[in-house]
């Protein structure tokens, strides 16, 4: 899967954008099959919004996004959650989680209602490596940040993809657990051949980056 962004330019921050340069707004971009990009930026200049952009959850811009050779506007229905299933995964900075399901629960409801890439075992060995294993049973709620962290991390793995969108997704890991995260994300990545974009604030060397761009 590759995705091509010609001159976007979010609309709610058209003129704020206007005073600094991007790598990524306004110009003429390709995030090609098997890159792993880190897009590093400041708060309040989008890192969130263009995730949102590229997985199709924001129409508030200028500009075209491809996913292959299709506007992405032009995606709906079943073509749209066929995509999401088999091509596109997320971690969301705000993890989506529910609630009150249990951890388990939240990584099986996604990797049911997606083409399952894992059996159930795997989910429990993901846990067990990433120290979440003692908490899928409890609703997600009641797990810390962190922890929600790292379950999202696992549901964002079971399913099959292409690309992977990561919107900081380390952020309330300490270092140690940002690092075996991060190993088990390089390795599932590497695996099925596939890109990702991850986006955060400042440098960081958790990947062997193909590109380092500034939003």
């Amino acid at each position: 899967m590759q995705i091509t962004l010609h001159n976007v330019v979010p609309i709610p921050l058209k003129d704020k954008l206007q005073q600094r340069p991007s790598d990524i707004w306004n110009t003429q971009q390709t995030l090609k099959p098997g890159e792993w990009i880190k897009i590093k930026a400041p708060s309040g200049t989008g890192k969130t919004t263009l995730t949102h952009i590229l997985y199709k959850l924001r129409f508030d811009y200028l500009g075209n996004v491809l996913w292959n050779d299709q506007d992405i506007r032009t995606v709906t229905g079943g073509a749209l959650a066929e995509k999401r299933q088999q091509q596109l995964s997320i971690i969301f900075q705000d993890l989506r989680l529910f609630n009150n399901l249990t951890a388990r629960e939240n990584i099986e409801l996604n990797r049911v209602l997606q083409q399952p890439h894992y059996e159930t075992n795997m989910v429990d060995a993901m846990a067990e490596k990433l120290g979440v294993a003692h908490i899928l049973n409890q609703r997600a709620g009641l797990c810390s940040y962190g922890e929600q962290q790292r379950i999202a991390i696992i549901r964002a793995l079971v399913q099959p993809f292409e690309f992977l969108l990561m919107d900081e997704p380390f952020s309330h890991l300490d270092k140690a657990n940002t690092a075996i995260a991060a190993a088990l994300i390089a390795e599932e990545c590497t695996k099925r051949k596939a890109a990702f974009v991850l986006t955060d604030l400042d440098d960081d060397d958790h990947f062997n980056y193909t590109r380092k761009l500034n939003l």
